[in-house]
């Protein structure tokens, strides 16, 4: 049974990582999605490989020296993936990947599933405020556009 809070290493993601991060990311997104067919994420994974996560720049988390989470920003501003394996949920590893990142940016934007309660939740305890509801036609669910702003306190 993993700790109360996991404690780990956060680094850069390097080309080795990539199959370690395709699987967390696809078993991940199918589990908190279950209102998308499961195939529209198996169909999306040679663009998440080689197009997304190569021009986004991604950390790890690493616990006991296995990854366990990652988190990928594009564009200097919008966080396109945070995922955490699911038996570290609520043991601290998405809020520090997402500190990680808020150190460093002073603006962030994400888009996240109306459905997806969990992350929505866990969003908004981050400080992200929803701006923007919108329907995604290829998975006919709704998103919600979320902002996050640095106060000075957190940015570095």
């Amino acid at each position: 049974m993993p700790p109360k809070t996991a404690s780990g290493v956060i680094r850069p993601a390097s080309p080795a990582d990539i199959e370690a991060l395709m699987a967390l990311w696809l078993k991940s997104t199918t589990d908190a999605h279950p209102f998308v067919p499961a195939d529209y994420w198996q169909q999306s994974a040679q663009q998440v490989r080689q197009s997304y996560l190569p021009s986004a720049e991604n950390w790890v988390y690493l616990y006991g020296g296995q990854i366990v989470g990652f988190i990928s920003v594009l564009d200097g501003r919008f966080i396109g993936a945070l995922f955490v394996e699911q038996h570290l949920h609520g043991k601290g590893v998405g809020p520090a990947l997402m500190a990680y990142v808020q150190q460093r940016y002073s603006w962030l934007s994400l888009e996240v599933y109306e459905q997806n309660q969990r992350a929505c939740a866990f969003y908004r305890r981050q400080g992200f405020h929803e701006m923007q509801r919108l329907f995604n036609q290829e998975t006919q669910a709704y998103t919600l556009i979320m902002n996050w702003a640095a106060t000075e306190q957190h940015y570095l």
